[in-house]
């Protein structure tokens, strides 16, 4: 495997100003980056102010040792998977346990072989490297199986799996989830009249203005529910909370202003129907019953003219009630 020295940080982490001279000086001539320390404190400083990739670390150092260093220096956001080469001349067996039980992922004596060092070193990154990469292929992984390909959205899947995580937290804490449903309005005779591509675009922007104005906090969903229909899980928000909510997505998708020649009535652009509801969980009672109760508002919006709001007002019966005027 062919990786690029320069493109690595090692921290030396060295006392004795001349064997740290000379560590670095044989790093750098390697290609690597290097960042030196003068004790253990200064090491800890330079790792959280830097994040290196490996850590040369001497043993033998005042007021905190190595050991001390390598097990504090373990604990830093971001740290746990950084190896730590320790260089010492200790050669004992109760030295070497203490290395690797204080977080070590290898050990170098002093005096130090050269040739040695410089492949351990290299191997160790090599390993970094790799795993770095796959992490980041995993996390890719992950999002291609939670998002939905087009919009960029939660899919269905995943909306299904924050809806049951999000009514067992509502049961445990008793407080509050909302959900919202969303359907764009007559977009079958947009498809019609404009054609599948300027659909899948129109889609796309209503998907994002959704997020905008929806996913305010970090806990809060919105996801492509399927089709043209889009939900949003609201946790801790109550009916008034989630009602500004719709408003809010209501008018967003109006204000994008997308022309919609297909539509009946005064629909002259592409507007959006709301469904809303909101309870706290019970055990009688199911998340889909919550889904249901949205549903059946969205349903009654779009029997009363669209672009408009309905809530439910009970989870458990799903009575409904218009929204204010409609624009």
């Amino acid at each position: 495997m062919f990786i690029l020295a320069e493109s690595f940080r090692i921290l030396v982490v060295e006392d004795d100003r001349l064997s740290r001279r000379i560590l670095c000086r044989f790093l750098k001539r390697q290609g690597y980056q290097v960042i030196e320390a003068c004790n253990g404190e200064e090491g800890l400083t330079s790792y959280a102010a830097m994040q290196p990739d490996l850590v040369l670390l001497d043993a033998m150092m005042p007021n905190m040792n190595g050991f001390e260093c390598c097990s504090r220096l373990l604990k830093l956001p971001g740290a746990e998977n950084t190896p730590i080469i320790m260089v010492t001349g200790l050669e004992d067996e109760a030295s070497v346990d203490w290395a690797f039980d204080a977080g070590a992922t290898d050990y170098v004596t002093k005096p130090i072989h050269w040739p040695i060092l410089r492949r351990r070193v290299k191997n160790m990154l090599e390993k970094t490297y790799l795993y770095q990469e796959l992490e980041r292929v995993n996390q890719k992984l992950k999002e291609h199986v939670i998002t939905d390909a087009l919009t960029g959205l939660a899919n269905r899947r995943h909306f299904d799996e924050c809806l049951d995580r999000e009514w067992k937290r509502s049961l445990r804490d008793e407080s509050t989830l909302a959900l919202i449903l969303c359907d764009i309005d007559y977009f079958k005779a947009y498809n019609d009249t404009y054609g599948h591509q300027a659909g899948d675009l129109c889609l796309q922007q209503v998907a994002q203005a959704l997020k905008t104005k929806a996913a305010k906090r970090a806990t809060d969903i919105v996801a492509r529910y399927g089709g043209e229909e889009f939900a949003a899980i609201l946790p801790g928000t109550g009916l008034d909370g989630a009602l500004e909510v719709a408003d809010r997505l209501k008018n967003g998708v109006r204000e994008l202003g997308i022309p919609h020649q297909g539509a009946r009535g005064s629909h002259d652009h592409i507007t959006i129907s709301v469904g809303v509801a909101s309870t706290v969980a019970e055990r009688d009672i199911l998340p889909s019953d919550l889904l249901n109760c949205a549903d059946k508002a969205l349903y009654h919006a779009k029997e009363n003219g669209r672009n408009a709001w309905f809530l439910s007002l009970s989870c458990m019966s799903c009575d409904t009630q218009a929204s204010g005027p409609r624009r």
